[in-house]
């Protein structure tokens, strides 16, 4: 079997957080043998790669990768709820999309699903588990559990106001590592089975770019 490729913190992160180190040696020296991780190794951490921490704005946490292929193509490349190039958007997003754009009243400026413009904007498109197995939901939010409480309680406790967005219970969990001083926009997830439930109608997008007004920082061109 081929030496993997070998997987690098983004330096400003690793400087920012610089325990991430450890955790990163232990999850890598766990997943070394896996054959089939998703996103496919060198976009475990695309989303940090794309926001330096100077740089966030805005937080979206999600839960766990796509583990899935659309026509071929792995839908994970490293951003939360995002698809790759040529993916058709799977049902979540297209309901994030729909949600957009009648909060807006326009459509995404995105180009198909993926919403790496919106993390060129300082919006960190952060999973809770990095990666997974392929065809397989939820099998290494374990081993990364302990990295990313690390990344969100950075966040949450940095001085400069931040915008975060939480949807569904999984990532309201992490309400309790944000400081009073940021501003949180929770609802429902938008998976199909709870977007009528407090998702569609929630305008977390709006929401989001009046608190950045607010704050003295430009809004994101969703």
């Amino acid at each position: 079997m081929s030496e993997p490729i070998k997987e690098i913190i983004p330096a400003a992160w690793a400087k920012a957080i610089p325990e991430l180190a450890d955790q990163h040696d232990k999850i890598a020296a766990n997943l070394r043998d896996e054959e089939d991780v998703r996103p496919r190794r060198g976009l475990w951490y695309e989303a940090l790669r794309k926001v330096p921490p100077q740089e966030v704005r805005v937080v979206i946490l999600g839960q766990d990768p796509y583990h899935s292929e659309d026509r071929g193509i792995q839908q994970a490349h490293g951003l939360a709820f995002s698809v790759a190039d040529g993916v058709r958007p799977p049902p979540s997003l297209r309901n994030i999309l729909k949600e957009m754009q009648h909060d807006l009243g326009r459509p995404s400026s995105v180009s198909g699903g993926n919403l790496s413009a919106w993390a060129e904007q300082g919006v960190l498109l952060l999973n809770a588990s990095l990666t997974t197995r392929g065809g397989k939901a939820g099998v290494h939010a374990k081993q990364w559990q302990q990295f990313t409480q690390k990344l969100i309680h950075y966040l949450g406790s940095r001085p400069d106001p931040l915008v975060f967005i939480l949807w569904g219970g999984h990532a309201q969990k992490h309400k309790k590592d944000i400081a009073p001083h940021h501003v949180v926009i929770e609802s429902a997830h938008p998976s199909p089975l709870s977007a009528h439930n407090g998702f569609f109608g929630s305008k977390p997008f709006s929401r989001a770019n009046a608190a950045l007004e607010a704050l003295g920082k430009p809004p994101v061109n969703w």
